[in-house]
Parts: structure tokens; sequence; C-alpha cells
């Protein structure tokens, strides 16, 4: 049966309770299913049926970050190295882009590589050094489907994923050192958007994207 109401906006784990186990709910244009909420859905059988366009569901691509395309102009060579080898131990899939020595190559070529790669989902996420992480965020943010944010410690970090979802990380080699980087990077990548009001909030971000 189709449970008799408006379509959601988005479809949380406290909504997937209460579904008549085996009905069919309808999901308005650009909404949303939490994770939580779609493993409730699917063990009491319920159908999700979109109304309009696909639901956002892009914006949680990169919440489980295992592959990662890393890429730094000519001032950031040593620290992208270096992050490179730390998040391959841990056993991430690293894509790496850029140059190998000093000669000078512009940020905004670097920034659109990873960002493309991302936002073809490519990689899960991205991560691009200059000398400030300034301008790269800049660059990257003009490709449709990214949110880069440039985070000069964890506790940035962790609110650009947590509250803005963000998928590319920007740095500055000259405003971190390589053991505070790799602890951004740690927290970037282990934080995920999760609550509702962020999510309604990226969809509002996606829209103006559209429109």
């Amino acid at each position: 049966m189709v449970r008799p109401m408006n379509p959601f906006e988005i479809i949380t784990e406290a909504d997937a309770r209460v579904i008549e186990p085996g009905s069919t709910v309808e999901l308005r244009r650009g909404g949303h299913i939490t994770p939580l909420a779609r493993d409730t859905l699917r063990a009491r059988r319920v159908t999700v049926v979109s109304v309009g366009d696909p639901p956002g569901e892009d914006l949680l691509l990169g919440n489980d970050v295992r592959s990662l395309t890393i890429g730094s102009d000519h001032t950031g060579v040593g620290l992208r190295r270096h992050l490179v080898q730390h998040l391959r131990s841990r056993g991430l899939a690293v894509t790496e882009v850029g140059p190998d020595g000093a000669e000078p190559v512009d940020y905004p070529d670097i920034a659109r590589e990873v960002g493309e790669a991302v936002a073809r989902h490519e990689a899960d996420a991205g991560i691009v050094i200059d000398g400030a992480g300034i301008g790269s965020a800049i660059a990257a943010n003009k490709i449709k489907g990214v949110r880069a944010a440039m985070c000069p410690d964890e506790t940035i970090a962790r609110y650009s994923r947590e509250h803005n979802g963000a998928n590319v990380l920007t740095l500055g080699a000259t405003l971190v050192t390589m053991e505070q980087a790799c602890r951004i990077v740690e927290t970037w990548i282990g934080t995920a958007i999760r609550e509702p009001r962020y999510i309604l909030r990226l969809l509002k971000i996606q829209r103006l994207e559209r429109s």
C-alpha cells in the first residue's frame, strides 16, 4: 500500500521505523534517505518512489573514503608525497597528480584535475596542496559537484565534513607541518555528514549549483 501522506523531503531513521512494513512511500524531488534509514527501510521491505528528479544521493558519496586523488603544485610536492605514503599505508587507493620537482606549475590546473576526478566519481574524495590552500579551494569549487574546503586544523576539517559534506580538502604547504597535515587528513576522511539538518542544508547548496 502507498502511505497516504505528502512526499518526504528526507527520510530519517526515526521516520523509517514508523513506516508500515511492506508499504510504498514517496520521496520529494531532491530528497534524501539517511544511511541508517536506508537499512531500516530495506529490513521493513518499504519501497521508496522518487517524485521528479532522483534524490540527492551524491551528497553522501565520499562519506566512506576508500579512494583518493591527491595533487599539488610545486610548493607541495614534499607534503604530497608524505601524505600519499601515509594514506597508502592505511590501505587506501591513492592516485597522485602534479609535478615531481620544483619547476613552477599553476595550482588551478592541479585543482581542476583533482576536482574532476571527484566529480566524475573516479575517487571518493580529493586533496589539493598549494602554498596556502586558498587558491586551490577557490579553483576546485568552480567544478560542478565539488565542495572544497581549505582546512588549516583538525577542527575545521571535522566541520567541513560533518556540517558541509566537503569532498575535496585543500592544504597550505607553508602553513602546516607534515605531522599536522596527517592529523588533518585523518580527521577529514574519518568524519561523515550524517545529521538530517546538515543534509537538508547541503541539498539547498546543491540546488543553488543547479539553478
